[in-house]
C-alpha cells in the first residue's frame, strides 16, 4: 500500500472529509429553518393525596409460613 501523503491522495481524503462536515452542516442549517415551532398545551392531572403505606405491627401475621431445622445439614 502505498503512503497517501507521498502520492497524493491526501487531498481526495480531505475533500471527502470536508464533503461530508459540508453535508452535516447543510442538513443542520435546513433542519433549523424548516422547523416549525407549534404551542404544546400543558396537561394538569388533578392528583389526589396519596394515602401513607405505613403498614401496622398488628396487621402482620403471626403465622410462620415455614420452619427452620434446627439441625443444619
Amino acid at each position: 500500500m502505498d503512503n497517501p501523503f507521498e502520492s497524493g491522495h491526501i487531498k481526495n481524503y480531505i475533500m471527502a472529509y470536508v464533503s461530508v462536515v459540508v453535508i452535516m452542516i447543510l442538513f443542520f442549517i435546513a433542519s433549523t429553518l424548516f422547523y416549525d415551532v407549534k404551542d404544546v398545551e400543558t396537561k394538569k392531572f388533578e392528583v389526589a393525596p396519596k394515602k401513607s403505606s405505613y403498614i401496622k405491627k398488628e396487621d402482620i401475621k403471626k403465622d410462620k409460613t415455614f420452619k427452620l431445622l434446627k439441625k443444619g445439614y
